[in-house]
């Protein structure tokens, strides 16, 4: 086997305990640059060994140049995916003499305690815990992060597309500054777009930057038809040949169809079906258990043990549903899974190139996956990102644009974690690190002061009053995550957790006896102590209900998939295989839409009761810039949507001519709902008019919004 440069004892394990004949292509070509120190950003499908091409180069590099104490961080973002790889690392570790452990926040103190005392070579965790070490009175973490060497992100572009992404990057600036050198970084993804770009990311400020690269083999020589590979992904989106797998459409009509579709195909077999709502999972798992069907629930607001019986039937059931969310979405190993289930269409292509990747790892089987469509929306969502998918089309991971409030939350965390800091050298601690530059923080500072935030005196910061009032519980512990989780009780039969619900289900008015669904059951309240926010509950059966209330703007249709459904509603089909209930439905959908899409451009239709639609079909970011853009001519206060715009009634084609005359120069951020800011974690540690320009930008989509100012406009007005 052709091996590189990796060490001789870790050589003899990967032929003589693993059985490995030969290296995977990306685990071969990762070993030179890692052992060489490089950072890099490797990609493969899902099941492409990518843990493996990270992990060995660094256990070589470790006992090659003698590294001692914890000197490589693997970092996750979810704490189930540490879970899972915990035993794979410490196996190899093992072979060399060295130790792994796992560290998040369901880790138990005990176990935290002996980490302290002897500290693993490898640590398994979150860029909240890490935090959380860097904060802590009980960590001393100037001698915990000395010997640190290299830092592995697992999934990394679900930290780089949102707030997580910066928060880690902040901290991986201040683990440098602690250990006295560069770490080497090393980033594991399966589906971008844009992987230079994302190496980029990775990379930080660049001080100090290593030579970096992504390595990538599979793009170069990608499998052939059949092997059930993921497309390479195309960052121009352009058109390719249609991809490998079993991908079938179908049209249900409704959950009880779905569930009755679901139970009835490919019995005896482990299904994973996924739902872009806990409610949807809850409410499916309930159906399909009335069936008989084993079932097994995934989602965040279940009980840790709740979930890891999900987790477990992965490796040990074989004739069961698992249902869930995007919480097994990401590497966690599923075995040996045979179907994969979608009900209606995830967010992205991204999402659905991961959940495809769930299936055909058994040698011989290809990858599949089962649309089912709830409605005509549904399925209309699920025939554009099908259509974008065939030709190869992957988004680009973007971080999102002036993260302030995460500044605002660094400047506290660093106070906390050196008690008093420079107010001239806080700078230095990020190495000037985008938004941490002197124009973007220094306001954010004099505000933080100004607030009580942060007190100063003698020429250091340190922490305020204010940030006492407002983060000190629990030991700061709230200002170590960076995103906002709605308020939630949590639900107990006896002393066992069962998960969390919506308090709104605990005080909307009912007749009758209050029952919630929770893991696929129903339960009746019997008690609610409110001032803890728990909920007492005994098993019933039946009529129980399910609500969550999200944090954020939730779901929003992106301008190339909304333009997708566009194409499809124009006659275009996503080469899959269509059920004759899809086709049907497809057929109708079309013939409903028929006077709304126009090849030629945009359409401004007035139906018979003098209400103006502008049809753009630009996505949810690129309609909000439109209708902040052009004020004159939009309803004002309208709830904006992926597809269309509301209009005066008055509107007149000569005006809209008048108003849209050069408008591409002069496009306007969208306008902030105050409920959005509360969403926005830290919005209070800034200034109101940054606070509101962080949010303005993140829902503008200035690019798309100009390019559908230039297309050609029609009016219409409907007779019937």
């Amino acid at each position: 086997m052709s091996s590189g440069d990796l060490d001789p004892a870790l050589l003899h394990h990967i032929v003589n305990t693993l059985g490995w004949r030969s290296l995977r292509p990306l685990q071969e070509a990762a070993v030179t640059p890692l052992v060489c120190g490089d950072d890099a950003v490797l990609l493969a499908p899902t099941a492409g060994g990518k843990t493996e091409a990270a992990a060995f180069p660094l256990l070589t590099r470790m006992t090659g140049e003698r590294w001692s104490g914890t000197s490589v961080l693997y970092v996750c973002p979810l704490k189930a995916l540490l879970n899972n790889l915990l035993p794979r690392l410490e196996t190899y570790t093992s072979w060399l003499g060295r130790t792994a452990a796992l560290w998040h926040g369901d880790t138990p103190a005990g176990a935290r305690k002996r980490i302290l005392a002897a500290r693993p070579d490898v640590l398994l965790t979150t860029p909240e815990s890490l935090e959380a070490m860097l904060v802590s009175v009980n960590v001393d973490h100037t001698s915990f992060f000395s010997g640190l060497q290299s830092v592995v992100v697992d999934e990394v572009h679900a930290f780089a597309g949102d707030d997580r992404g910066w928060h880690l990057l902040a901290v991986l600036e201040r683990l440098q500054r602690v250990a006295g050198r560069p770490v080497q970084r090393v980033g594991l993804s399966a589906t971008v777009g844009n992987p230079e770009a994302l190496l980029t990311w990775l990379q930080g400020s660049g001080a100090n930057k290593r030579p970096g690269q992504v390595i990538a083999p599979h793009l170069i020589d990608p499998p052939s038809p059949g092997a059930g590979a993921e497309p390479a992904p195309m960052p121009s989106g352009g058109p390719t040949a249609v991809p490998p797998g079993d991908i079938q459409l179908d049209h249900v009509g409704s959950l009880d169809n779905a569930a009755t579709v679901i139970a009835a195909l490919h019995r005896g077999e482990k299904r994973l079906v996924f739902c872009e709502s806990r409610r949807y999972v809850e409410e499916l798992g309930e159906k399909l258990r009335a069936k008989g069907v084993t079932t097994f629930l995934s989602h965040a607001s279940l009980s840790l043990d709740e979930r890891r019986r999900a987790e477990a039937a992965f490796a040990e059931a074989r004739d069961c549903v698992i249902i869930s969310t995007s919480t097994l979405e990401l590497g966690i190993d599923v075995g040996d899974l045979d179907r994969v289930i979608q009900i209606d269409a995830p967010a992205s292509v991204a999402s659905f190139l991961q959940r495809l990747g769930r299936s055909g790892r058994r040698e011989g089987s290809a990858r599949n996956c089962l649309f089912l469509a709830l409605d005509e929306d549904g399925l209309l969502g699920a025939a554009g990102l099908l259509l974008k998918w065939s030709q190869g089309w992957v988004e680009p991971v973007v971080a999102p644009p002036e993260p302030r409030h995460i500044v605002a939350q660094q400047l506290l965390a660093l106070c906390l974690q050196e008690n008093r800091v420079g107010e001239h050298l806080w700078q230095e601690w990020w190495n000037g690190l985008g938004p941490f530059g002197t124009s973007t923080a220094e306001p954010i500072v004099r505000h933080l002061v100004d607030q009580g935030y942060l007190d100063r005196d003698g020429g250091m910061l340190f922490i305020g009053p204010e940030a006492e009032r407002r983060f000190g519980h629990r030991h700061f512990m709230n200002l170590t995550a960076v995103f906002t989780a709605p308020p939630q009780f949590t639900v107990l039969q006896g002393r066992t957790e069962i998960g969390r619900t919506d308090p709104s289900l605990l005080t909307e008015r009912l007749d009758g006896p209050r029952r919630l669904l929770l893991a696929g059951r129903s339960w009746q309240v019997t008690y609610i102590d409110w001032r803890r926010r728990r909920c007492f509950v005994e098993p019933v059966d039946g009529g129980g209900k399910a609500k969550w209330i999200s944090a954020g703007f939730g779901l929003a249709g992106s301008h190339e998939l909304t333009r997708a459904e566009r194409q499809v509603l124009l006659g275009e089909d996503p080469p899959v295989k269509m059920t004759q209930r899809a086709t049907s439905a497809l057929r109708r959908t079309r013939e409903e839409y028929l006077d709304r899409v126009h090849p030629g451009g945009t359409l401004i239709i007035q139906d018979i009761g003098g209400h103006m639609r502008w049809w753009t079909w630009a996505g949810h970011r690129a309609n909000a810039t439109l209708a902040a853009t052009l004020g004159t001519v939009v309803v004002p206060g309208q709830h904006i949507n992926d597809r269309w715009i509301r209009l005066r009634e008055d509107l007149t084609a000569r005006t809209w001519s008048d108003v849209t005359k050069d408008m591409t120069d002069q496009l306007c951020l969208p306008d902030v709902d105050e409920r959005a800011l509360r969403g926005l974690k830290f919005a209070e540690a800034l200034p109101p008019r940054l606070a509101e320009a962080t949010l303005s930008a993140r829902l503008a989509d200035m690019e798309s919004a100009a390019a559908v100012l230039t297309e050609p406009v029609r009016f219409l007005r409907r007779e019937r």
